[in-house]
């Protein structure tokens, strides 16, 4: 929201500066964005006279003039090559050291084609006033040499724009600022009085409204006789000031309520409209065409005003070009209404159309002031462009706004900490608009102005589905309560100054914080760190890619395809992050990096919905080491990252299975399936499939692991004793069992595990063999158990009994035998 200084003080009685004036509006919440001062760049021109001008003797379009710019600089001779510069001519003067807004020069003494020149004669376009460049400015007869140019031109008149939050629609109108600044004791507001403008004869334009719940609430007047034009220069003034482009008188008066007052209104050329009636209804599919040029369909959610000949306007947001006021306009009808705050919203944003009109409309605007704002306008339009009214029509009725709050003194210490006499309260209330019903010592009820739509305005809560009906109605009543009572106390804070309320920390819960993660989320942040300490890099990629890559790694339904991509190539919603992976080893590779290992925790989608992902990919090559030349990656890799990552997710390690079923975009013979009993998948791991690297144009070893994190079970919560140690050290024993080639080792560790639970506590794996030492069809498995005596060191018969029921269970499980 800008206004001027000057703008400010048509409706604000004070003789405060523009310091404590920004700082005031600061203080009550409407923030200061920017001051804009257009005479301070300005402050060095000067009025002047010409008093000689004669033809520069070594230039034919020159001419060397005397000028008498003030004290200082009675006579200065300059140098200038206007065609107008003639003697007795009142001028802008730029003396040396002057910057020149325009063209960015600084003026500097000098000569001319041999003549001395102290200073410039300037033109409204040099001062950056104007497109006028056809010669000097001439200002009017008898200016008195030496005055500040930005004074003499009133150019001194300051910007100030405040940002406004959505609940204040008053503060979009100058009177409604300068009320704030009053009623925070930085002057007096100044009556605002309306004239009358008594009717000549019955419309012949009248109002129906179909749709009043969009609005409720309408008036007009026919202003027959009038002459559109340009503006008066005090009124264009007003308006450039503010950034706004005069258009004509018409339109201009419009602009110039609209930030006054914060009250829209619109005109009509009355002689476009056909019927003799205006409707204010629901948009049909019709399309219109808006003063900017452009075009929309309504919908029936719009509000419009239409003729017997279609659309006219999108109410409260733009009129129509087929119904605007030009040059040849001679009767006008002027609309002032009403409009529901949501409807207007919802359709200047379904059209994308932005206006002032719409940013009051959608905020609330004053619901008593149409009749005074239409007559204001009249008598206005009246003034600047002639004409004679007719009687006012009207449609709808003016809305109940009329609404009390109250107030318990009390309050404003318990609730904004800060001490206020009563007395001094109402005072300030007061000085809003509030006017008091009741008052004693430990309340007040007042009645909320018609401007002040977010006070005590009716409330809908989004209330948690499932609350008791009882609980639920006793919070809807007791918001609706203390909502009108906390608004207040709002409003004498800030008047009080925002500065003043102290800073109070909120309560503490508890002596120890409470966590800021939930457990899973813990986890998760843990499932990072250790793929990161893993040597993994983190992504984060688009939950949406390709097509033809999204089916590469799973199904793609139908309705997981987008139809409104934001590209053309990522038009699907990703099945796994291995996708977005993929893509990144072949950019990396493409680019001298082929050896990288990236993960990425995100979403995953399916026909079942959202799964959260955690993937991890590598590629290329390990590091070389002396003595020791580069390794492919392999399976055993991206094994034991899904391994460490499900460790860390708080899995149950011992629980854990594998199979051979990998999805199909894995290498068939060299990847494996991660499940939790028969059922349960955790996730999958193994060597990419060739075919599908090829198709990528990836010539290097990749391999992969997905894991569903959603799968994982919750970690089980037990009570934690003390760990047992034993005393004894623990001892270790070989085996290598012959067993068929197509026994998993998995298998025989688990049974070896089993076959003394009391003392074996660990089992691994350390050799496979498969070749012409073992029958044919068979393999060997190395592995080492671990034994972990407690109560005693075992003698040798007991070790030998152990290893006696490993072979045995060895045997029963997988047909194994001992290798000879």
């Amino acid at each position: 929201m800008k206004f001027s200084l000057s703008w400010l003080r048509e409706h604000l009685e004070t003789t405060a500066t523009l310091e404590e004036i920004t700082a005031t509006l600061n203080t009550i919440g409407l923030e200061v964005e920017g001051v804009e001062d257009p005479g301070a760049a300005l402050a060095s021109f000067r009025t002047a006279r010409i008093i000689e001008a004669v033809q520069h003797p070594n230039a034919d379009r020159l001419r060397v003039c005397q000028v008498d710019a003030g004290e200082g600089f009675e006579r200065v001779q300059v140098v200038c090559g206007a065609p107008n510069a003639r003697a007795g001519l009142h001028v802008i003067f730029a003396p040396p050291g002057t910057h020149i807004p325009a063209s960015g020069i600084t003026i500097k003494a000098g000569k001319l084609r041999g003549e001395a020149s102290g200073g410039m004669l300037c033109s409204l376009r040099e001062l950056g006033l104007g497109e006028d460049h056809d010669g000097i400015a001439e200002l009017p007869d008898g200016t008195a040499p030496g005055q500040s140019y930005p004074l003499f031109a009133k150019l001194d008149d300051p910007v100030i724009d405040i940002a406004i939050t959505p609940n204040r629609g008053d503060a979009l109108a100058v009177r409604g600022v300068a009320r704030d600044l009053a009623a925070a004791g930085l002057g007096k507001l100044k009556p605002w009085l309306v004239e009358t403008v008594e009717g000549q004869g019955e419309s012949t334009i009248n109002w129906r409204i179909t749709y009043p719940e969009a609005c409720p609430w309408v008036l007009g007047r026919t202003i027959r006789g009038v002459k559109n034009g340009p503006s008066p220069a005090w009124l264009r003034r007003r308006l450039e000031s503010i950034g706004l482009r005069p258009i004509s008188a018409l339109v201009d008066i419009t602009n110039f309520f609209t930030h006054d007052l914060g009250r829209p209104l619109h005109v009509f050329d009355a002689d476009r409209i056909r019927g003799g009636e205006l409707t204010i209804c629901r948009g049909a599919g019709e399309t219109f065409t808006a003063l900017d040029g452009s075009e929309h369909v309504m919908t029936p959610d719009d509000c419009v005003i239409a003729d017997s000949s279609g659309v006219l306007s999108l109410a409260g947001i733009m009129g129509g070009a087929e119904s605007g006021v030009s040059a040849e306009t001679t009767t006008v009808f002027v609309e002032c209404a009403l409009f529901d705050p949501v409807a207007i919203a919802l359709s200047g944003r379904r059209h994308n159309l932005h206006s002032d009109a719409r940013q009051r409309f959608e905020r609330g605007v004053d619901q008593a002031l149409p009749p005074a704002a239409l007559e204001a306008a009249t008598r206005m339009i009246i003034d600047l462009c002639g004409g004679v009214a007719d009687n006012v029509v009207s449609a709808g009725a003016e809305p109940a706004w009329q609404r009390q709050a109250h107030l318990e003194f009390a309050r404003l210490e318990t609730l904004g900490g800060l001490v206020e006499e009563p007395d001094h309260a109402v005072h300030l209330l007061e000085g809003l608009g509030f006017e008091v019903r009741e008052c004693d010592a430990r309340h007040v009820v007042v009645d909320v102005p018609s401007w002040r739509n977010d006070i005590a305005t009716p409330m809908l809560l989004d209330q948690q589905p499932g609350l008791p009906e009882a609980r639920a109605r006793a919070a809807a009543e007791g918001a609706v309560a203390i909502n009108p009572e906390v608004d207040l106390i709002e409003e004498v804070l800030r008047l009080r100054g925002l500065d003043s309320v102290p800073a109070v920390s909120l309560p503490v819960h508890s002596a120890v914080p409470l966590p800021a993660l939930a457990p899973r989320q813990a986890r998760i942040a843990s499932l990072r760190r250790t793929l990161a300490a893993r040597g993994l890099l983190e992504t984060v990629g688009f939950s949406f890619v390709a097509q033809e890559q999204a089916a590469q790694f799973g199904e793609t339904p139908a309705d997981l395809h987008l139809l409104n991509p934001i590209a053309a190539d990522l038009d699907q919603m990703r099945p796994t992050p291995l996708v977005n992976l993929l893509a990144a080893i072949k950019a990396n590779a493409a680019r001298g990096y082929p050896d990288i290992g990236l993960f990425e925790v995100g979403p995953g989608f399916d026909a079942d919905g959202q799964k959260q992902v955690a993937a991890g990919i590598r590629s290329g090559h390990s590091a070389r080491q002396p003595g020791q030349p580069a390794r492919p990656v392999d399976l055993w890799q991206v094994k034991a990252d899904a391994l460490a990552a499900l460790a860390v997710m708080g899995a149950a390690m011992e629980g854990l299975s594998l199979s051979a079923d990998a999805p199909a975009y894995y290498h068939p013979g060299r990847s494996g399936v991660i499940r939790q009993g028969p059922k349960l998948v955790l996730g999958h791991f193994g060597q990419l499939h060739p075919a599908l690297l090829a198709a990528r144009g990836i010539d290097v070893p990749v391999c992969a692991f997905t894991l569903y994190l959603d799968a994982v079970p919750e970690p089980k919560r037990r009570r934690k004793g003390p760990p047992a140690l034993s005393a004894f050290q623990p001892l270790k024993r070989d085996f290598a069992f012959v067993v068929d080639a197509d026994v998993p080792a998995e298998k025989l560790l688990r049974a070896v595990k089993g076959a003394e639970r009391n003392l074996i506590v660990a089992v691994s794996l350390f050799d496979v063999y498969e070749g012409d030492k073992v029958p044919a069809g068979h393999k060997s498995l190395g592995i080492e158990i671990t034994l972990q005596p407690m109560d005693g060191t075992l003698t040798d018969a007991e070790i030998e009994a152990v290893c006696d029921r490993v072979v045995a269970a060895a045997h029963k499980s997988c047909n194994a035998v001992l290798r000879g």
